[in-house]
């Protein structure tokens, strides 16, 4: 008889939906799953065969290769900062991974290389083209944002694919990685044809340790995945402020996941709260601290069954920022196909307050960087950083890395300028569309920015999912990540058409000469003899007939 014993699970899952209309007239909404998953194995070096709640799929990964921390997303489209504000977690155009493993790895690009593969495999994705010469290692740009603070950067690895085109291939897999997948709570609404036809789409999935509790006696996993999108309603033709979720996504909520500990919908009413007609109504409302402001929230608690009302369906209908204190933009200048210059444009917005960012450039070998033409200037006067790291690239082996510490002066723009030269490639490494350009992945920048209000510095208690992902350590700042666009470089491309035509020409030279050639070797000569007239031959047959003799 074999008995079965189960200790008590302590796994949680919640969901979150915001949405914010923006200045712009868009409508933000930011989807956010947190897993948490009751287990240790990498302290406890425990092989876990049980999965309530957490995704077997990725705790096998999380377990093989010694994953630390594990960050990915898939984007399309550019996150407009100027018009849209901050969003909550920032990600760049086209596919990124950053991870964090364990110490105890001894061949760290092995397990790299093979992470890569898997994570390809589980997300539909093209992450398998990532290798040494896009893979970087960042010293100062990315620390992990769970627990530890470790500072050994040759356990991190860093790669982007900036023109990966994300489509429901992307999507399923990652709804699927739900404990209730896409039949119940907010997941419900994620329709592929209307999150795809948007002005900005971006899903990713977070995993790494936290604390279960503020002493920090017990551990777990966090899975964290995340949706943003931006609606541009005025595509509908329609042309008023006014949106739903039902146009929004062509459906409405239900019911909350069964499984789900807490299921809320937040709507943003700070901005002119006086012109916000909510449908319907809900007494509760929150507050909370989210990039350095405060803001006001109506808030709809899926979990009490009186919220849906007597159609068991709930569509939320509204009728009708602060300036971001950090913006970037990145371009390339110059003329012709051999040299050019890299232009990082970096923003701060606050009137009153200096404050220091890390920028990070990660730039394909075949762009050969001139580091001794790299300028700073802010305000027209040369702007020396504080902390510089460059690693040169290797043709064909890794790319160029360049980090700096950069004070910005209030109110300011500092442009960064690099000189670089395009290398030409051999003919089988350009891409079968060669004349399209190249990409390169988008500039990272990380600062702590002065925060107008106090910034909550207790990350366990009960918040917001939105307002907690990255820890905050003090009450006059908060940490902010911005992505610059990607670029598109054309290099030195030979005329692809030449080949086509020698080939051509070859074919015929070879088929004329050859077969001339091979035709005299073989051909066989005779004589022919001339024939006789008409006349003669008919004369002959007669002769031949009454048996006399023919005509010569």
């Amino acid at each position: 008889m074999w008995c079965i014993i189960e200790s008590k699970s302590r796994d949680q899952f919640q969901e979150e939906l915001v949405i914010r209309p923006l200045h712009s007239g868009d409508i933000y909404a930011s989807f956010q799953f947190r897993t948490l998953w009751d287990t240790d194995f990498l302290q406890e070096r425990q092989k876990v065969s049980h999965y309530r709640l957490f995704p077997k799929s990725l705790g096998q990964v999380l377990s093989k290769f010694s994953v630390r921390e594990l960050h990915i997303s898939f984007t399309q489209g550019f996150w407009r900062t100027m018009q849209w504000g901050q969003p909550f977690i920032p990600s760049p155009p086209g596919a990124e991974l950053w991870v964090w493993f364990h110490d105890t790895v001894s061949d760290v690009d092995g397990n790299w290389k093979e992470l890569t593969n898997v994570l390809s495999g589980i997300f539909c994705a093209s992450l398998n083209f990532i290798d040494l010469t896009n893979t970087v290692q960042p010293s100062a740009s990315f620390k992990p944002l769970g627990l530890g603070n470790a500072t050994d950067h040759r356990f991190l690895r860093y790669a982007t694919l900036p023109r990966e085109i994300v489509c429901t291939e992307n999507l399923t897999p990652w709804k699927k990685l739900l404990p209730c997948g896409s039949k119940a709570g907010l997941s419900v609404l994620l329709k592929s044809e209307k999150l795809f036809h948007s002005s900005f789409h971006s899903q990713a999935v977070h995993i790494r340790p936290v604390c279960q509790d503020e002493q920090c006696t017990s551990k777990a996993w966090e899975l964290r995945q995340t949706l943003n999108v931006v609606f541009d309603l005025y595509t509908s033709g329609q042309g008023k402020k006014e949106w739903s979720l039902f146009k929004m996504f062509s459906r409405t909520l239900t019911e909350a996941c069964p499984l789900a500990t807490s299921s809320k919908v937040y709507v943003d009413i700070t901005d002119n709260p006086e012109l916000f007609e909510l449908s319907p109504a809900t007494p509760l409302l929150s507050q909370a601290v989210v990039l350095g402001d405060r803001r006001t929230y109506s808030v709809f608690d899926l979990t009490r069954a009186e919220m849906f009302g007597q159609l068991r369906s709930l569509n939320l209908l509204l009728r009708d920022m602060l300036r971001p204190l950090l913006h970037a933009e990145r371009y390339v200048a110059g003329f012709g196909l051999q040299t050019g210059e890299i232009h990082t444009v970096i923003y701060n917005n606050h009137p009153y307050r200096a404050f220091p960012v890390l920028l990070m450039d990660s730039v394909p070998w075949y762009l050969q960087l001139y580091i001794h033409t790299l300028t700073v200037t802010s305000k027209s006067r040369d702007n020396k950083p504080s902390y510089i790291h460059y690693q040169p690239a290797k043709d064909r082996h890794r790319p160029h890395l360049l980090e700096m510490l950069i004070q910005l002066p209030p109110h300011s723009m500092t442009e960064v300028t690099v000189q670089f030269e395009r290398a030409l490639l051999k003919w089988t490494e350009y891409t079968p569309d060669p004349n399209h350009g190249f990409y390169v992945g988008s500039s990272v920048v990380s600062a702590l920015v002065p925060s107008m209000v106090a910034m909550n510095t207790n990350f366990t208690q009960d918040q917001p999912l939105f307002s907690s992902f990255v820890p905050v350590k003090e009450e006059s700042s908060y940490f902010v990540r911005v992505y610059t666009e990607p670029l598109l470089v054309n290099l030195p491309t030979p005329d692809f058409s030449m080949p086509y035509n020698v080939i051509c020409l070859t074919c015929t030279v070879v088929a004329v000469g050859y077969g001339s050639f091979y035709n005299l070797l073989t051909r066989t000569f005779q004589v022919d003899e001339p024939s006789l007239p008409l006349a003669k031959r008919l004369a002959n047959l007669i002769r031949r007939i009454r048996g006399v003799p023919l005509l010569a």
